[in-house]
């Protein structure tokens, strides 16, 4: 399957109200574990590639827990390092019909926030991987963590690594004086894949569509796709090492039934994936991560047309699956992706 994936984030501690239960029903939580860039690393490792996930966490009975689990979806965690006090943990109130989720973080002062650059041997690590990833999340969290995900990143592209981000731009992390449009552009001269909305690129790199790439654009489901490709195209001629650029467009009907679609820009063309209906969702929470695994493995293994309808199925099938990780196997994405489902229509 190629060279190992390296994926780089905090992996947390998830405390989540059972069934639908609101934050002040609950009297007991059911405790699993989560963090955007573990959850590609297990994507990755049921579809047979070679991951190992980076962190740092505190020496204690719930980070060998944790460890444990990773280590029982085959994602190889020996370079993880500790220090500090404390796991970051986050709370999750899921919603039904038109009551949103609710998601509260708790942290603050984490061993992976006090992460600094020089705490981990990078060039050992990336001596037989061949791809790094990692998202805006890290240098969300702290200055340190901005300087360590940076010292990766340079690393990685010495390295001659494929480098991709996420950018999962999360406004309520960015508090230690930093701001996510200072941050964020200084990454993307050394990525080659990049996960951001057209949302993304109007606030954090001021891009936006121009007038004559939309006039042929009447169709909303066109319009979309007609400013992705304008605001990606000026995107990838500011970051000319960039050379894929890929997006989700949800259509969020209420809490419980989302339409999905994604696309995947080279430079030259746009691909579509199929457009999913997903009318009874069970967990939302990963859907961006299990997208991007796919992207990952998609772009290792097929076309870029091939590789979107991947990823987008990817994501669509882990929201019926309760808990971070998308435990779905290669063989069942590939069973969707040729037509097992009623509820799914290519255009």
């Amino acid at each position: 399957m190629g060279k190992k994936v390296i994926t780089f984030g905090e992996v947390m501690l998830r405390l989540a109200t059972p069934g639908h239960l609101r934050f002040c029903q609950a009297d007991s939580y059911t405790a699993t574990f989560g963090g955007g860039e573990l959850n590609v690393s297990i994507s990755l490792a049921n579809y047979g590639v070679s991951t190992q996930f980076v962190t740092r966490l505190p020496k204690n009975e719930i980070s060998q827990m944790c460890l444990g689990t990773i280590r029982t979806k085959y994602v190889d965690v020996d370079h993880v390092i500790f220090g500090g006090d404390r796991i970051g943990v986050y709370y999750l109130e899921t919603g039904a019909c038109m009551r949103p989720s609710k998601v509260i973080y708790d942290r603050a002062q984490s061993s992976f926030a006090q992460i600094k650059p020089g705490m981990i041997d990078w060039d050992a690590i990336f001596e037989d991987a061949g791809w790094f990833h990692f998202s805006g999340i890290t240098p969300a969290l702290s200055e340190s963590a901005e300087e360590a995900c940076m010292e990766a990143v340079k690393k990685a592209y010495h390295h001659g690594l494929t480098i991709s981000c996420d950018i999962n731009n999360r406004f309520t992390l960015w508090k230690y004086g930093k701001s996510v449009r200072e941050v964020m552009p200084q990454f993307m001269d050394y990525c080659d894949v990049v996960l951001a909305s057209k949302e993304d690129m109007a606030y954090i790199f001021d891009i936006h569509p121009k007038e004559e790439d939309l006039r042929s654009s009447i169709h909303q489901d066109n319009m979309d796709v007609a400013i992705y490709e304008s605001v990606g195209r000026q995107f990838m001629h500011r970051y000319p090492n960039v050379r894929k650029l890929v997006t989700t467009f949800r259509e969020s009907l209420n809490a419980s039934h989302n339409r999905l679609r994604a696309v995947i820009f080279n430079g030259h063309e746009i691909f579509r994936g199929p457009l999913y209906d997903i009318p009874d969702i069970i967990d939302r929470v990963g859907g961006g991560d299990a997208f991007m695994g796919g992207v990952i493995y998609g772009l290792m293994n097929y076309n870029d047309q091939t590789a979107i309808n991947f990823a987008e199925t990817a994501s669509f099938l882990k929201h019926t699956i309760y808990g971070d990780f998308n435990r779905v196997t290669l063989e069942e994405i590939l069973n969707v992706m040729n037509g097992s489902s009623p509820d799914i229509t290519y255009q």
